[in-house]
């Protein structure tokens, strides 16, 4: 199986494990010229944007060390786009998120960095 295929394999099982805990998925997979957001949902009254990040084990670290301040850049340019894309204001109560697949357990980290350009 390619990189791609398992990456969206895990995204599909986020996004049930994110429903089980109370989120509502409305976009997978959002993609514009700054790059792509895995899942995004509602939690708690909040607009998340999540980042999926698999790993079979810990050889190379946490899934979630990945998200480095490039990709996070990215994320949030991304999630401004969703925003104006969908005629929702800046001021919208937003959140981001990261769902860490270690192996066959999962981490759900809330709030795991700022929107700060």
């Amino acid at each position: 199986m390619n990189k791609r295929a398992v990456g969206s394999e895990y995204e599909l099982k986020a996004a049930q494990y994110l429903e089980s805990q109370g989120y509502k998925i409305l976009h997978k997979n959002f993609r514009c010229r700054f790059g792509e957001i895995d899942l995004i949902g509602k939690s708690d009254g909040y607009l998340c944007f999540i980042e999926v990040k698999y790993r079979s084990g810990i050889q190379h670290g946490f899934p979630s060390e990945a998200v480095d301040n490039r990709k996070i850049r990215r994320i949030v340019r991304s999630a401004l786009t969703y925003l104006h894309y969908n005629n929702l204001p800046e001021d919208t109560p937003c959140r981001f998120d990261i769902v860490e697949i270690l192996d066959k357990d999962y981490s759900l980290i809330k709030n795991a960095f700022e929107g700060i350009l």
